[in-house]
């Protein structure tokens, strides 16, 4: 894929990783929401580069606390889902191989899921103290469930019709 596809490819994906986390946002107990960005910060990570994925996931989670008022969460975010399309990426390159697409991708978006889950934990822990902050990951974690589960079916959806972009 040459540059300006990669670009062009990371933006849009920035843009649907901003709006999937805006559409439906339901508030955690510590002034967090659980939102559906998480899968496209997985396909992020499954589809693009290291670099790209964690720009894409990145930016466009960030963005998505930026217009909607959580501004204070948006640095942690930006690194955050960062880091989970950066796991997602790493993790089912190298299990891929060895236990195959589905499996790999579960992996993958579990660990990457589970990194979003300790992140939101340790950055609230240090606004709010870390007892209360307790209280928002069975939140974070139902979010990550069903970001791993649309994800999931995206990815399937995107081999079935070829519009994986490696």
């Amino acid at each position: 894929m040459n540059t300006t596809k990669r670009i062009v490819t990371a933006s849009m994906l920035a843009a649907l990783c901003c709006v999937a986390t805006m559409i439906i946002k339901i508030p955690s107990p510590l002034k967090g929401y659980i939102n559906l960005g998480d899968c496209v910060v997985l396909l992020s990570g499954w589809l693009l580069s290291p670099l790209y994925g964690f720009l894409a996931a990145g930016i466009g989670s960030a963005l998505a606390d930026v217009f909607s008022g959580y501004i204070t969460y948006a640095p942690a975010t930006f690194v955050i889902k960062g880091l989970m399309a950066i796991i997602a990426y790493f993790g089912f390159r190298l299990l891929h191989k060895r236990l195959g697409s589905f499996s790999s991708r579960i992996i993958s978006g579990t660990l990457s899921e589970i990194i979003m889950i300790l992140g939101y934990f340790i950055f609230e822990g240090f606004l709010y103290g870390f007892v209360p902050s307790l209280v928002n990951i069975p939140a974070n974690a139902v979010q990550g469930v069903a970001g791993l589960i649309i994800g999931t079916i995206l990815i399937k959806v995107f081999e079935k019709n070829k519009i994986i972009l490696h």
